[in-house]
């Protein structure tokens, strides 16, 4: 089986860097993977953090679209409860119109951040989490001017009224979310960098209980995880000792400056609960050289039944995260 490979990335912020320069990597690597022959690029939301630089991704898609020529660009996610379906509407019409067949609007409904960030996103007001499945019917109304006769809005129009419509993808760790997206008949990506557990199972349910819609008559899915590949297995883990730690302080409610090195992690003290946390941890990650990161990719290709993978890479120096990637797309895409 051929397997596309995608990326997601979340602008990370090493450890004495800037948000700034995470910004710029995050343009320099999409136009590093777009040479290297991957499929999309997708660009995350986390608010009032230190550590991730990606809070708008509907600004940083459109500044990545004109800095590239043929990959496909998105959001990996929009956390639509947070906002106005119409105005992502709007949104993503424009990132259309300006760039044709090359935007996917992928959508999650986690917080993407802390309480107070929510709330200030939503001016003190509740966020109605409940309201996410209609949401998704308001946005696709908008996008393909379907709005139902008794919706509220009927007659009223997301502009530019371009002839296309960006891909929706529905974004998830759990089975909900995949019983979500099968009864929307979207296409779905389970996040395994999130959740390491039960995804396989998670992503048969989606295609077993598939309802095709309009846009989508059969199952589309990918499944993301994060990957470090490295010349050797020694160096793979010398790299990823870096987002080890940085999950494990995340885990644990430590303040996080950014990334840490590998120099940093090798000097600290773990205890034998922070050891078996890395170990679990490790279900959401590929890591090795070339060879084994291959073979694992492969093997979740064939567990998930998809055809596409998303690799998430984080690493403390920048010339690892291209190495990596390069090293993978040697293997797979060639």
């Amino acid at each position: 089986m051929s397997l596309k490979l995608s990326v997601l990335d979340q602008s990370p912020i090493a450890e004495g860097t800037s948000p700034e320069k995470a910004l710029q990597y995050t343009i320099q690597l999409a136009k590093h993977v777009e040479q290297l022959g991957f499929n999309r690029f997708w660009v995350s939301e986390h608010h009032d953090t230190s550590s991730l630089a990606g809070s708008s991704p509907e600004v940083l898609i459109a500044t990545l679209a004109a800095k590239t020529n043929t990959i496909r660009v998105g959001s990996g996610g929009v956390m639509l409860p947070h906002y106005s379906p119409y105005k992502v509407a709007e949104n993503f019409r424009v990132l259309e119109g300006l760039n044709p067949g090359r935007i996917d609007l992928g959508l999650g409904r986690a917080p993407g951040g802390m309480p107070i960030a929510t709330m200030a996103l939503h001016d003190g007001k509740p966020r109605d989490v409940n309201r996410y499945p209609d949401q998704i019917d308001d946005l696709k109304g908008y996008l393909t001017d379907t709005l139902p006769e008794d919706h509220p809005y009927n007659g009223l129009k997301a502009t530019p009224l371009i002839q296309s419509v960006p891909e929706m993808w529905l974004l998830g760790s759990s089975p909900s979310s995949a019983m979500l997206a099968a009864q929307k008949g979207l296409p779905y990506t389970f996040a395994q960098f999130i959740n390491g557990e039960g995804g396989p199972q998670y992503m048969a349910h989606y295609r077993n209980n598939f309802a095709p819609s309009d846009l989508y008559p059969h199952p589309e899915s990918m499944v993301a995880v994060f990957v470090i590949c490295a010349e050797t297995d020694e160096e793979a883990e010398r790299v990823a000792s870096s987002i080890d730690l940085s999950i494990l302080m995340i885990e644990q409610g430590m303040r996080s400056t950014g990334t840490p090195s590998p120099e940093t992690a090798a000097a600290y003290s773990y205890s034998p609960f922070e050891l078996s946390r890395i170990k679990e941890n490790r279900k959401r990650m590929v890591v090795g050289n070339p060879k084994k990161v291959k073979e694992k990719l492969l093997t979740l290709s064939e567990q998930y039944d998809t055809e596409e993978i998303m690799l998430v890479t984080i690493t403390y120096d920048f010339k690892d995260k291209l190495k990596s990637f390069q090293l993978v797309a040697n293997e797979i895409i060639k």
